[in-house]
């Protein structure tokens, strides 16, 4: 990685091994080999895996240590993110941590922070996101889902009637974090409230959606008069959209990833050295050279942008918009570049498993080379990299505008 402050700090050295060491003991046995081969993940796997981070204090490691984590600095966090990655760990599912957490303790009550976030930080509770809406994508504060007050003899509440959609693991959310329309009469960024809404709540249906790599990863979520306590709105009515551009700014932050790039090259190369034309390995291949020293430079560059914006995050308490959509937007682009290389190489390799064993849920035996597992899965679903968090237009969009305001 471009990032190496720890050269030249031997506290940092000891905490880039104290990182390994814990990858090397955890990813093993048969759960080490599912993550080599590219298999999917059951919800108890992920849980052993968060619980097992929760347990030194690192899943919510660059959180003040005020709410429970351990206030890391800028080059701590990017030590911890490099070397998981490295190790092919497991996606840091970031709905509780790296979203809702630092909503609820920036500008949540007294009674939310106590209520919720020791379980976020223990990996407890398991958190979906109610954004977009079917119709209401790019456009998100177009967003019709409504939230009417009311009071009755349980105390004041909202009754919720709507729909979200693209709900990644709604199916095994215990709470989801909402946008709803509680003012329709006024602009439309003005008219949206944040609610925290129990999965189990009657009148809440999830409905799975069917993706192209054949998995369950995506939701649509139906709300039929439900009742939600006034108590689990965050901060004030109506400044909902505030929240979320909060919210958005750290997703955004968090989606370079660095060390994922580097593991994606590690394998591009090990493809590369196996497959052949003309008799000859086309890491020869003076085509794919080029394509490997653009991408290595790719990497470098990224590299320097996420250092300098978790610097100026650390420094500022929360993210740039603009800065953090730059970032989001190079690093989806090219890790969609990377991938579309990998599957280019491999070509009818890029299929490495059984299509019964696929339609059962892509936990099947190779068929092609070890060196391919994962990768066509990959490909697949990075390709909604560039459109969720912000489509890469929407970025564009947001950059030019701050440029053009001076």
């Amino acid at each position: 990685m471009f990032f190496n402050s720890s050269a030249h700090n031997p506290s940092l050295d000891e905490f880039r091994e104290e990182v390994r060491a814990f990858c090397r003991k955890e990813i093993s046995g048969d759960f080490g080999r599912k993550l080599e081969l590219g298999q999917h993940l059951e919800k108890p796997e992920y849980d052993a895996w968060l619980k097992a981070l929760a347990g030194r204090g690192w899943l919510a490691g660059n959180w003040p240590k005020e709410y429970g984590g351990l206030g890391w600095e800028p080059e701590q966090s990017a030590i911890f993110n490099d070397e998981t990655a490295r190790a092919g760990a497991p996606w840091l599912i970031p709905f509780g941590v790296t979203m809702v957490g630092p909503v609820i303790y920036t500008f949540g009550s007294e009674e939310q922070k106590k209520r919720f976030l020791p379980d976020i930080v223990a990996n407890n509770l398991w958190w979906c996101q109610g954004y977009s809406e079917p119709g209401s994508g790019s456009d998100l504060a177009s967003l019709r889902t409504a939230a009417v007050k009311g009071t009755d003899a349980d105390g004041e509440h909202y009754i919720v009637n709507g729909q979200k959609t693209w709900t990644t693991l709604g199916h095994w959310g215990d709470w989801i974090f909402c946008l709803v329309r509680t003012d329709p009469d006024v602009k439309k960024q003005k008219g949206i409230s944040f609610l925290l809404i129990d999965m189990k709540t009657p009148g809440v249906t999830v409905r799975k959606i069917n993706t192209i790599d054949m998995g369950h990863h995506l939701n649509e979520v139906f709300f039929d008069n439900v009742r939600v306590p006034a108590e689990n709105l965050v901060g004030e009515e109506n400044k909902g959209w505030d929240y979320a551009k909060f919210l958005l700014g750290h997703e955004r932050a968090g989606a370079a990833g660095v060390g994922k790039f580097t593991r994606y090259m590690d394998q591009l190369r090990a493809v590369l050295a196996i497959t052949n034309e003309g008799g000859k390995p086309l890491s020869e291949s003076p085509y794919f050279r080029r394509r490997i020293a653009d991408l290595e430079v790719s990497i470098a560059t990224l590299a320097a942008l996420s250092e300098d914006q978790r610097t100026a995050f650390h420094a500022a308490g929360s993210p740039s918009l603009i800065g953090a959509g730059a970032l989001k937007l190079r690093a989806s682009e090219l890790q969609q570049e990377i991938l579309q290389t990998m599957t280019e190489v491999l070509g009818r390799h890029g299929l490495a498993y059984q299509t019964d064993a696929l339609m059962a849920g892509w936990n099947g035996e190779l068929i092609g080379p070890k060196e391919s597992a994962g990768i066509l899965y990959e490909q697949l679903i990075r390709r909604a990299a560039t459109i969720y968090g912000g489509s890469s237009e929407i970025q564009r969009t947001i950059i030019a505008k701050s440029a053009f305001a001076g």
